[in-house]
């Protein structure tokens, strides 16, 4: 059975029309023109300070970019506490793999501080600690779609990329599988199938009930 590894927001918790949201009321307070989907896509797969500087410039200081980075976030994670949500069907799906002893790792563009905010909801002990290794987009790695995340969970697992299986869902995320070696599967809560086809897409599908449902579920 293949190793698996997900992406966070979009993918595990329904977490993007917040996001989306929290990006529109940062840019009203900066003076931002770019419209919700324009921010989307200047920001989607990338890392907090790689997106800013896409928004305010190259040459945006980091400790500045840094800051920037932390407002929008608080403003996420305060309203999307208050309605926080799985992708449906993923915490059965957890639950199935874990029982079964896959090794599940986590690899996202969120910081350390969106990492926990998710984690920190895991329901029950049997999903507690469900993610042997989390790779943020605040340790200096590129994000999607470079590689370089989906490569360092692979490595800190002390597994082949080749015997990964990414679960994604944005065309950024889709290709950064792709370039690591591994395979992935699509979740269309973002974008769809026809924006997230790749030869190394073995399925796309609406959320995990109907991946559990699917002959390409991974067990």
């Amino acid at each position: 059975m293949p190793h698996l590894i997900f992406d966070m927001d979009g993918t595990i918790i329904d977490s993007m029309p917040v996001h989306r949201s929290s990006w529109a009321r940062f840019a009203a307070r900066h003076g931002l023109s770019e419209q919700a989907h324009e921010l989307e896509r200047a920001t989607s797969g990338r890392t907090g300070v790689e997106g800013m500087r896409a928004l305010f410039g190259a040459a945006l200081p980091l400790k500045l970019a840094q800051a920037y980075v932390h407002e929008k976030e608080t403003l996420y994670r305060e309203q999307f506490g208050a309605q926080f949500r799985w992708v449906n069907g993923f915490e059965r799906f957890a639950l199935r793999a874990r029982r079964l002893g896959l090794r599940c790792g986590l690899g996202t563009a969120g910081d350390r501080h969106n990492i926990r905010f998710c984690l920190e909801r895991l329901p029950g002990p049997e999903l507690a600690g469900l993610f042997e290794v989390c790779v943020g987009g605040d340790e200096g790695l590129p994000g999607k779609p470079d590689p370089a995340i989906f490569l360092a969970v692979a490595q800190r697992m002390g597994v082949s990329p080749a015997d990964c299986l990414v679960f994604e869902d944005t065309p950024a995320g889709i290709a950064a599988a792709g370039r690591a070696g591994m395979r992935a599967i699509a979740l269309l809560t973002s974008h769809s199938a026809e924006e997230l086809a790749a030869p190394h897409v073995l399925a796309a599908v609406p959320d995990y009930e109907a991946l559990l449902a699917s002959p390409h579920c991974p067990f």
